[in-house]
């Protein structure tokens, strides 16, 4: 089974339609067996619109679980392993949601699909 863990904006771009989402990783999610998306992504989501800095997503944040069920997604559970990975790893980035979505990409063994070279070296990425 393939299994891919989207980024918070790469989850995002799917929802909306976004062209910035790159022709590889829209072909890697449409084949893929299984798409994952972290409790993080949703805290992140929410907590961006509530202090303006994604004003866009303000009418998706309620119908996020719903958006995410219609997709075919499924939550990729956040366990005290993948919480003790992201916090003790070492890697300079300090980026909370970054680190827990590379730690749980590692647990789960998936890559990661993100525009963000900051995984590189650390992860498998997808873009």
């Amino acid at each position: 089974m393939t299994s891919l863990l989207l980024d918070t904006h790469a989850w995002v771009w799917s929802l909306t339609g976004d062209g910035r989402l790159s022709g590889r990783a829209v072909a890697e999610i449409a084949s893929a067996d299984q798409i994952l998306v972290s409790p993080v992504s949703f805290f992140e989501i929410a907590q961006k619109v509530r202090i303006g800095k994604w004003p866009e997503m303000d009418p998706y944040v309620q119908r996020l679980p719903m958006l995410l069920d219609e997709q075919g997604g499924v939550i990729a559970g956040l366990d005290p392993e993948i919480c003790i990975a992201a916090g003790t790893m070492a890697w300079a980035l300090r980026d909370p949601f970054d680190r827990l979505l590379a730690a749980t990409a590692q647990h789960r063994r998936v890559p990661l699909v993100s525009a963000d070279t900051v995984f590189d070296g650390l992860i498998d990425r997808v873009w």
